[in-house]
């Protein structure tokens, strides 16, 4: 049983700085892409920022040079650090990662969310 547990989310004013944590569990081979989505109320849920096994990243133009994503693969971890948070950025986080449980078996894992509210 593989699970993904998120923490660090909370209330913060604007311009403020949060940092989520994602920490994969269970039977693990390897993990492949990890990343973070949002979603805001009555919106879909959207790709902020991924990471690859290798350290390749991507973000969405709308976080770039504000949010930085890595990882630290012995502890199966992902982090997201959000600076110059603005009240758009207001929005229910969850993390995701491609992992596999064995050298074939891969499947997608999403965390529980963790709630971020930016505002004054």
């Amino acid at each position: 049983q593989v699970r993904l547990v998120e923490s660090g989310g909370g209330l913060v004013q604007p311009g403020g700085s949060l940092r989520l944590s994602c920490a994969a569990h269970g039977s693990i081979f390897r993990i492949a892409t990890m990343a973070w989505y949002r979603q805001a109320p009555g919106k879909q849920r959207d790709l902020v920022a991924a990471i690859t096994s290798g350290g390749s990243t991507d973000y969405t133009d709308s976080v770039k040079g504000r949010f930085t994503i890595s990882r630290d693969n012995a502890q199966n971890t992902v982090y997201l650090q959000m600076n110059s948070l603005k009240p758009e950025d207001t929005a229910v986080y969850y993390c995701s990662a491609e992992i596999y449980t064995s050298v074939l078996r891969a499947s997608d894992y999403w965390g529980q969310g963790t709630q971020v509210t930016v505002s004054s």
